[in-house]
C-alpha cells in the first residue's frame, strides 16, 4: 500500500523534534538532524501504518536531501560576491594546494600506519581529504560568518576541493573499477572542471546588466521559478562535466549576488534552505546505519584526530598566506574541519571495487564524529583561539587580539 505522504510526514515530524531539542539545549541543530536518521532507517521497527524503517520513501528523501545541498550552498553564494573571490584568486589557490597537501598526505601515511593496501589507502586518503560544502554552508549561514574575512578563503578552498576532487576520482575509479587510468582522461577532467567555474564567473559577471532585466519581474510566482529554473540547470550541468552539483549552485549564487536583486531571491530562498537542508541531514543519517560501526571505531578515532591537526596547521598556514589574523586562520581549520557527503562517496567506490569492508563503516563514522564536532568547533573557535594564542594577563596578546580585530572590521566595512 501507498503510504508515501506519510512516511514523509513522518520524517518531517522526526526532524523537527531533533530540531526542538537542539534549541532547547542550545547546541547545533546538524548533528541532531543525523542523530535522528541514524535512530531510525531500515533497522528501525514499524507500528503498524507508521513504518520507520522509510523504505518506500527512501528515494525521494534522499532527492529532497539533494534540493538542500543545493539550496544551502546557493544561498551561501549569494551572501557572498564573484568580486571578492576573483580578488582574491592567487591567495586562494596557495591556500587550497596548501590544504589539499596536509590532510591528503596525512590520509596516506595514516592509512599506510593502519597496515592498510595500497588501493585502500588511496580511498582512505580521499575520504580524509574533502570537506563536506552542505555542512560548512550550513554553519557560515547559522553563526552569522558570511561577511567574516576568512570566508572567502573558505569558499576558495570548498572551490578547490572540488577540482581536486574532480581528479581525484577519476585516478581512482580508473585503479579501483578497472585497475588502470589515462593521463590524459585526468588531465581533461581537472581542465573541464576549472574551465567551467572560470566560464560562470566572468560570463556570469559580465551578464550581470542583462540579468538585473530579466530578472525584474513583479510576479513572485514567476520569480522563483526563472531562479530555480536557472539553479537547476548549471547546477544539472555541472553534474554531467564532473563538477559536483553543489559547486554549481554555489557558483549561481555568486553570480546572482552581484544583481540589483540579491535581497529579493536571498529573501524567498530562506525557506527553502531551511526545509530541504534539514531534509539532507536528516538523509545522510539515515545512510548510517548504526549496528555495522563497532568494527571501526579505533580507526575512524584515529583518522579523527589527524584530520583535527591536519586542518588546524592548514588553516593556520592558508591564512598566514593570505595575510589574515591568527584568529580568522583558525576559523578556517576549524570552520572546514566537517566531512560528509563526498567520504560516503569514496567509500561506496571502495565497496564498488571490492575492496576491504571495514571501509564503509569506518568512513560512516569517521563522517558522524566530525558531522558533530565541526560545527560545535566552529561555534567555539573563538575560545579555541584564545586558548591557543591568548596569554591571560598579558598586555601583548591582548593587543595583538585587538589589532586583529581591527583589522576583520575594516575588511568588513570595505
Amino acid at each position: 500500500m501507498d503510504h508515501l505522504v506519510l512516511e514523509i510526514g513522518l520524517a518531517v515530524v522526526l526532524i523537527a523534534v531533533a530540531g526542538l531539542l537542539s534549541a532547547k539545549l542550545k547546541f547545533s541543530v546538524i548533528p541532531f538532524y543525523i542523530l535522528v536518521g541514524m535512530a531510525v532507517g531500515p533497522h528501525a521497527p514499524k507500528w503498524g501504518v507508521f513504518d520507520f524503517r522509510f523504505i518506500e520513501s527512501a528515494p525521494l528523501i534522499e532527492f529532497m536531501g539533494r534540493l538542500g545541498v543545493l539550496f544551502l550552498l546557493f544561498y551561501l553564494g549569494l551572501e557572498f560576491s564573484v568580486g571578492r573571490l576573483i580578488k582574491s584568486g592567487r591567495s586562494i589557490a596557495v591556500g587550497g594546494t596548501i590544504y589539499i597537501a596536509i590532510n591528503f598526505t596525512l590520509g596516506l601515511l595514516f592509512a599506510l600506519l593502519a597496515g592498510m593496501p595500497f588501493k585502500e589507502m588511496l580511498v582512505i586518503a580521499g575520504i580524509t581529504t574533502i570537506s563536506s560544502s552542505a555542512i560548512v554552508a550550513k554553519v557560515l549561514v547559522d553563526l552569522k560568518r558570511t561577511a567574516n574575512p576568512e570566508t572567502e578563503m573558505i569558499l576558495g578552498i570548498i572551490m578547490f576541493e572540488d577540482v581536486f576532487l574532480a581528479v581525484y576520482i577519476s585516478i581512482l575509479s580508473g585503479l579501483v573499477l578497472s585497475g588502470s587510468t589515462s593521463f590524459a582522461g585526468v588531465a581533461l577532467s581537472a581542465l573541464v572542471a576549472l574551465g567551467f567555474m572560470l566560464a560562470v564567473l566572468v560570463i556570469g559577471r559580465k551578464a550581470v546588466p542583462l540579468l538585473n532585466k530579466v530578472l525584474d519581474i513583479r510576479s513572485n510566482e514567476l520569480f522563483l521559478l526563472v531562479i530555480f529554473g536557472g539553479l537547476m540547470v548549471v547546477a544539472g550541468f555541472s553534474e554531467t562535466i564532473h563538477v559536483a552539483e553543489a559547486i554549481g549552485a554555489l557558483l549561481v549564487g555568486l553570480v546572482l549576488a552581484e544583481t540589483d536583486h540579491m535581497k529579493r531571491i536571498e529573501h524567498m530562498i530562506l525557506p527553502f534552505r531551511d526545509f530541504f537542508g534539514a531534509m539532507f541531514f536528516f538523509s545522510f543519517g539515515l545512510t548510517i546505519d548504526p549496528t555495522t560501526l563497532g568494527g571501526a571505531v579505533w580507526l575512524s578515532l584515529g583518522a579523527v584526530a589527524i584530520t583535527l591537526i591536519g586542518n588546524f596547521v592548514a588553516g593556520m598556514l592558508a591564512g598566514r598566506s593570505a595575510g589574515l589574523s591568527p584568529k580568522a586562520s583558525v576559523n578556517i581549520g576549524l570552520t572546514i574541519v566537517s566531512r560528509g557527503e563526498f567520504s560516503i562517496v569514496m567509500a561506496n567506490l571502495g565497496k564498488a571495487g571490492g575492496l576491504l569492508a571495514i571501509l564503509q563503516p569506518f568512513a560512516a563514522l569517521y563522517v558522524l564524529i566530525l558531522a558533530i564536532l565541526g560545527p560545535l568547533l566552529t561555534k567555539e573557535s573563538k575560545r579555541v583561539y584564545k586558548v591557543l594564542f591568548a596569554r591571560r594577563g598579558s598586555p601583548k596578546a591582548k593587543d595583538a587580539a585587538q589589532s586583529a580585530e581591527r583589522v576583520q572590521a575594516e575588511r568588513r566595512e570595505g
